[in-house]
């Protein structure tokens, strides 16, 4: 996947999200996804490179980086709770939105439960579907 087509995905991911929203807090060159206040995406640019920046359970985050060199550490966050990937071989669609998801819904459960959108624990669950 290249960069374009991995700022798309993760776009139309978030979009799909409950009480996401779009602001750009940071200036035109970033577009940060946020629900309830809280980021839970970030899009930009770093040297020339379009990036995704996304919140990652740490055990998932470091397997990831191991397992991609198209995932890093999270650029200008947390290093051990925020990833960065870049377009490259093994970033597929499927794997962006499993990641925006997983994001989004890490954020969704630090929110009290009178603010949570969804039910971070049943959320995109269907009948046999195990996550």
């Amino acid at each position: 996947m290249d960069g374009s087509t991995l700022h798309k995905t993760a776009t139309a991911c978030a979009e799909e999200l409950p009480g996401a929203r779009l602001e750009h807090p940071f200036g035109p060159d970033w577009e940060v996804f946020k629900v309830r206040g809280k980021v839970f995406l970030l899009l930009t640019e770093v040297p020339g490179r379009p990036v995704v920046i996304l919140k990652a359970d740490p055990g998932e985050a470091q397997a990831l980086r191991q397992q991609n060199s198209h995932v890093t550490p999270g650029y200008h966050m947390n290093k051990k709770h925020w990833i960065t990937l870049e377009g490259g071989d093994g970033i597929d669609e499927r794997l962006v939105g499993e990641l925006v998801t997983d994001s989004y819904l890490l954020v969704v459960a630090r929110l009290p439960r009178a603010e949570q959108p969804v039910d971070p624990h049943t959320y995109g669950i269907g009948p046999g579907v195990a996550r």
